[in-house]
């Protein structure tokens, strides 16, 4: 939202000097809101999911395949979904991907509590959400210029991190205790309804994220959006990093209820904990960059961040006590979240306006499409090797990886 709309009043001297000075802004302020919300439901779906394909199967193969059908589709169709983010209007497109993921939540809890729910259909169910969050994230991520200003993106961007994260420390949490209280049915209902949050908060917003008119066809303006990645000095190497993590790194998260059950023998309530704990690390590091306001030196940051992360991933991989795997995920979410919130301010602060959402659906497409392939590459290496170890050939993968990227001259 520009700083001339009557709706960007700002609250206190605090916001407006810089720290949280995002929430200086009435638009951003609502979303941010309802993001929170809605976020820690779709944390619960996620963490229940998981228990759930665990308990039908017990095979760490179908952990991996179900979160691929659900990453899948942000590989084949995010690119569309930024070029239409580009040429819509932003808030009625987020409305619509809100009350479109209802539907598949509120059939999986049904599924549940009727005991008609099969691993295929969870396939198919988590296939149809990818695809409504294939148009939903470029258009968010396109939209928080909107609700604040170029000035205030990053701080935009570290606090829609910290409601990501945040949610992510207390979804799974509360998804160990609902399943122990009241069945894993519940999780997926609660989620079903957390989605009326965000489109009260979306209809409740001034800043409509208008598009340019765009006379050209669909292709070449996708066309566009990749060739001013590729001309643009040092982008090239955040996105190959971006990607590497979404490969090697990233898609661990499959493999954590097999950690909880098996390997540290925790159950539903330790898989809550160790997700809640990486949540815990990226809600921290979101709020301090967010209270920080900037950060100088980016590429030095998203440079340490990616070898920690990978580092700590390994280390977690040969934990066998639950105090120290604790600490060790509180370490990862850290760092994921030092380096995807720079990078993703980067790209959006060297990006014109009207190429936002296309340049931020790539950014989807290698943050979160590329990871059914590293679900899928990882579910197989575990079903032969075991989980711990899978995760620990994937992670070593990513710091020798990450060690390469950084070594490149085009650093800038």
């Amino acid at each position: 939202m520009c700083g001339a709309c009557p709706v960007s009043v700002k609250i206190t001297p605090m916001l407006s000097n810089g720290r949280f000075s995002a929430l200086s802004y009435r638009d951003f302020r609502l979303f941010w809101t309802g993001q929170w919300v809605s976020l820690s439901g779709t944390w619960m779906h996620m963490t229940a999911l998981g228990w759930l394909v665990y308990r039908l199967t017990g095979s760490p193969f179908y952990l991996g395949m179900v979160s691929a059908a659900s990453t899948l589709p942000i590989l084949l169709f995010s690119l569309v979904g930024g070029a239409v983010a580009d040429r819509v209007e932003k808030r009625r497109l987020l409305i619509a991907t809100q009350v479109l993921s209802m539907v598949p939540a509120f059939i999986i809890g049904l599924l549940v509590l009727t005991d008609n729910i099969t691993v295929w259909r969870l396939v198919f169910l988590g296939f149809a959400l990818g695809t409504i969050n294939a148009f939903d994230i470029p258009a968010r991520q396109s939209y928080l210029v909107s609700l604040t200003s170029r000035k205030s993106l990053l701080n935009a961007v570290a606090l829609n991190s910290a409601a990501f994260n945040g949610s992510r420390m207390v979804g799974p949490v509360l998804a160990g205790f609902i399943i122990s209280g009241f069945g894993i049915a519940a999780c997926f209902f609660i989620n079903s309804l957390s989605y009326l949050a965000a489109i009260v908060a979306l209809s409740l917003v001034s800043a409509k994220g208008a598009p340019e008119k765009k006379e050209h066809h669909m292709a070449r303006d996708i066309a566009e959006g990749m060739r001013f990645l590729k001309n643009e000095p040092g982008l090239l190497r955040i996105v190959l990093m971006v990607s590497t993590f979404s490969l090697f790194g990233l898609p661990f998260i499959s493999q954590l209820p097999v950690f909880a059950g098996e390997i540290l023998n925790t159950g539903a309530k330790g898989l809550g904990l160790l997700m809640g704990a990486s949540g815990l690390g990226a809600f921290t590091m979101a709020l301090l960059i967010a209270f920080k306001g900037d950060i100088e030196h980016k590429a030095v940051v998203m440079n340490v961040a990616s070898i920690c992360f990978p580092a700590g991933l390994l280390a977690f991989a040969f934990s066998k006590d639950f105090n120290i795997a604790l600490v060790l995920m509180f370490l990862v979410g850290l760092a994921v979240v030092a380096f995807l919130s720079n990078a993703n301010s980067s790209l959006q602060l060297r990006t014109p306006d009207g190429l936002r959402g296309r340049v931020m659906s790539v950014y989807t497409l290698l943050f979160l499409g590329m990871t059914p392939i590293g679900h899928s590459l990882l579910g197989v290496l575990a079903d032969s090797v075991g989980s711990a170890s899978a995760v620990r050939i994937t992670s070593a993968l990513c710091l020798g990886l990450s060690f390469i990227l950084i070594s490149r001259k085009d650093a800038g």
